[in-house]
């Protein structure tokens, strides 16, 4: 009788043994799924979370965009009436605006072709604090396709940034939407000639291209061969006007 007994309570504790590894085992497959489900989840979401954070850096707003209906090349030394002061788009010479810093206007029918190249040009009042300025300026690294520039025209506000057909204004140098603008539109693909180079051309100032084609520098856009190096522009290369073919 004992050991039938015995033999009993040796099956039954293996039952007892087996549904225990069976329950283990259901436990560690529910862990292990959880597990995933978890991850995917947390990958989902902080995705989701850098999805949406680049839209939100990308997202700007008060930016005013107009329609520019022509981009013809006109004759060097020609002026240009734009519609918008600073301009966004439009005629323009034949040369454009080396992208770098200049502390001196630089010429709108330049600097209206590296807009076509997908330049942002940043424009400034003249008396902009000296700390507002340096803000600007260390916004520029070599190869950025920016023009920083002070602008003798009428401006809506102490700042205005434009790139091809949008502009924004801004009252400080810090002001995230004129961040958000310059990271958006920089190189801006949605432009007439995108990819095209913002380097080579035209380094020298307003000031000086009027010298040249007035005193006889310079010729429909052909460079005197001559720059003055004590004020060549930040970032750009200093070579003379050149008409592009």
């Amino acid at each position: 009788m004992a050991k039938k007994k015995t033999a009993e309570e040796r099956r039954q504790r293996a039952a007892e043994l087996k549904a225990q590894r069976l329950k283990e085992e259901r436990r560690r497959k529910i862990l292990t799924i959880s597990g995933v489900v978890t991850a995917v989840v947390l990958v989902v979401g902080l995705i989701a979370f850098l999805v949406f954070m680049e839209v939100r850096s990308r997202s700007v707003s008060n930016v005013a965009e107009y329609e520019v209906p022509s981009y013809e090349h006109v004759e060097t030394g020609q002026p240009v009436d734009y519609e918008q002061s600073p301009p966004v788009g439009g005629d323009h010479w034949s040369a454009w605006q080396n992208c770098g810093v200049y502390p001196e206007p630089v010429t709108p029918e330049f600097a209206v072709h590296s807009l076509e190249h997908g330049a942002v040009w940043i424009n400034y009042e003249p008396g902009l604090p000296e700390d507002q300025v340096e803000q600007l300026v260390g916004m520029y690294s070599a190869g950025d396709y920016l023009v920083i520039s002070p602008y003798e025209g009428e401006m809506e506000a102490p700042i205005v940034a434009s790139s091809w057909g949008r502009q924004i204004t801004a009252e400080t140098a810090d002001d995230e939407m004129l961040q958000r603008f310059v990271r958006l539109y920089e190189r801006g693909t949605d432009v007439p000639e995108p990819g095209a180079s913002c380097s080579g051309q035209v380094a020298e100032t307003a000031a000086e291209v009027e010298s040249l084609l007035t005193g006889g520098g310079a010729e429909g856009g052909e460079g005197s061969g001559e720059e003055d190096p004590d004020a060549p522009a930040e970032g750009s290369e200093e070579q003379p006007m050149e008409e592009e073919e």
